[in-house]
């Protein structure tokens, strides 16, 4: 008479514990790079009053520089942060940094993202996000771009340079 298997053999528990393994492996650091992305974009929806702001400003003056180069000069005197952002401010004319703070992760602590203004042919004006390619990509793009009047060159932030795959979609 023969006997019915009641259980798993050894080598089918150690070939679904290697399964689990490779998956783990494969997972974690996507979930990792998911986390700092989502904690990245945080920069950019906190940057709309400035942009907003910038923008109204702009119009009015026709020019980056003063009086539209700071966060004082747009009438914005408190700070601008987040969980993981510690400010959000104009650095440069038409160029707003965003710097992440200790709440942020390790890899992204102390980073900055740069976010550059940049107008069309009929006055609208486009944040474009980070570096110098993504910059020129945006004025080849439709409609074509030109830096704004008086304003900064793009420049590539620290969490660009550091991992350009923990940037929001929207900098692509």
């Amino acid at each position: 008479m023969k006997s019915v298997q009641k259980g798993f053999t050894l080598i089918e528990l150690m070939i679904v514990i290697a399964i689990i393994g490779i998956l783990a492996a494969i997972a974690i650091p996507a979930y990792q790079n998911y986390t700092i992305r989502a904690q990245v974009t945080e920069g950019s929806s906190l940057i709309g009053g400035l942009e907003t702001a910038f923008d109204e400003c702009y119009a009015d003056h026709g020019t980056a520089a003063a009086p539209c180069a700071t966060n004082q000069d747009l009438g914005i005197n408190n700070t601008i942060s987040g969980t993981y952002v510690s400010s959000v401010v104009f650095t440069a004319p038409g160029q707003i940094t965003v710097t992440y703070g200790p709440n942020s992760n390790s890899n992204i602590d102390g980073g900055t993202v740069i976010w550059t203004a940049y107008s069309s042919a009929n006055g609208d004006i486009t944040w474009v996000c980070n570096d110098a390619t993504s910059a020129q990509a945006a004025l080849a793009g439709p409609p074509p771009l030109q830096l704004v009047n008086g304003g900064t060159a793009a420049a590539s932030g620290s969490v660009y340079t550091t991992n350009p795959a923990y940037l929001p979609n929207i900098c692509d």
